[in-house]
């Protein structure tokens, strides 16, 4: 005869994720973060390539989701840890490698922006940074995956489950908020040809 299961295993996340934003009981964020941990981890080694480095990802993002779900609304959370997983990573890396760029295509606006992180000015890297953080969660999902990942609409989409038409609108939004946040700052784009 088997034992009644008293875990929360049948708790949706988003429940879960509820229940943490009112108690702020870590059990909570642990179990559900244990439900994906694997997921974090084989993403960072992905990313990260060392198995060490990977682990202190998984560990940097528990500690970040810690606060992060105290503020944040999150509905769907697996798509967003992902995110959020991806996101750090791309942080790591580009933390390491100064020399990521991020070209933003013709194709979406009509004065395209050319952005070399760590280039020769230290300010404006900053501030693209601050700027790619400030954009709406989707939107910064979407620019990351496509420009940064260099991932097709297709690809961004069955990852973050959005549709194309979706992706294509997150990703031009993401672009034109990007230059927007840029030129308030008094970051002038490069234009390119």
């Amino acid at each position: 005869m088997k034992k009644a299961n008293h875990t929360r295993k049948h708790v949706a996340d988003e429940e879960l994720v509820q229940r943490y934003r009112k108690s702020r009981d870590i059990t909570l964020l642990a179990e559900l973060y244990g439900r994906y941990m694997t997921l974090v981890y084989g993403l960072s080694l992905k990313y990260l390539k060392r198995p060490e480095d990977a682990q202190d990802a998984v560990m940097q993002l528990f500690e970040q989701l810690v606060e992060n779900l105290k503020t944040h609304q999150v509905n769907n959370f697996k798509p967003w840890l992902y995110a959020c997983a991806r996101n750090n990573c791309l942080m790591e890396l580009r933390r390491r490698h100064r020399d990521i760029s991020i070209t933003l295509d013709e194709n979406f606006m009509e004065s395209p922006l050319d952005f070399h992180p760590g280039d020769t000015n230290p300010a404006r890297d900053a501030t693209l940074r601050e700027c790619l953080d400030a954009l709406p969660e989707k939107q910064r999902a979407c620019v990351q995956a496509f420009f940064l990942e260099e991932l097709s609409y297709k690809e961004v989409g069955e990852r973050a489950g959005f549709s194309l038409k979706n992706v294509k609108s997150f990703i031009q939004n993401g672009k034109r908020n990007l230059k927007t946040c840029l030129e308030s700052k008094g970051v002038s784009a490069h234009e390119t040809e």
